[in-house]
């Protein structure tokens, strides 16, 4: 294998709690071994994008309920699809050649887990989008 099998497989964090059972379908295992620590890698990454889509949308994210930011964060990575392949392609290019392979072969499937679990890692650190002026120190 090449030296960008080893460096990008290096670089991910290790998952302690990621479950892989025998009996696992090839997308879950995917899902569990590939996408959740990419996902986790890109976290900064994937929050400086979407505080960017708040940026150029206005901020009308800030005038917005706790329920209506969750619904907001959702519609975003569900129906634009800008956002959605600028996501995909921050995750799909810290595949490996072999990871590329086996996701092209379920594309689909794949790219909907890989959409759930950004949007539950946006909405779970949904605090962070705060306007800005509120994070400063006083």
């Amino acid at each position: 294998m090449d030296s960008r099998h080893y460096k990008i497989k290096s670089i991910r964090p290790e998952l302690p709690n990621a479950v892989i059972h025998d009996n696992m379908s090839v997308d879950e295992r995917f899902q569990n071994l590939v996408l959740r620590p990419i996902i986790k890698f890109q976290n900064d990454l994937l929050i400086a994008v979407f505080k960017n889509y708040i940026k150029k949308h206005k901020s009308v994210f800030y005038d917005l309920s706790i329920e209506k930011r969750v619904d907001y964060i959702e519609n975003a990575i569900q129906k634009d699809m800008k956002l959605r392949n600028a996501m995909k392609g921050m995750i799909i290019g810290m595949f490996t050649v072999e990871e590329y392979e086996i996701y092209i072969q379920n594309s689909s499937a794949l790219n909907k887990r890989m959409m759930n679990i950004t949007k539950q890692r946006l909405v779970s650190q949904i605090q962070i989008f705060e306007k800005p002026e509120f994070l400063t120190a006083v």
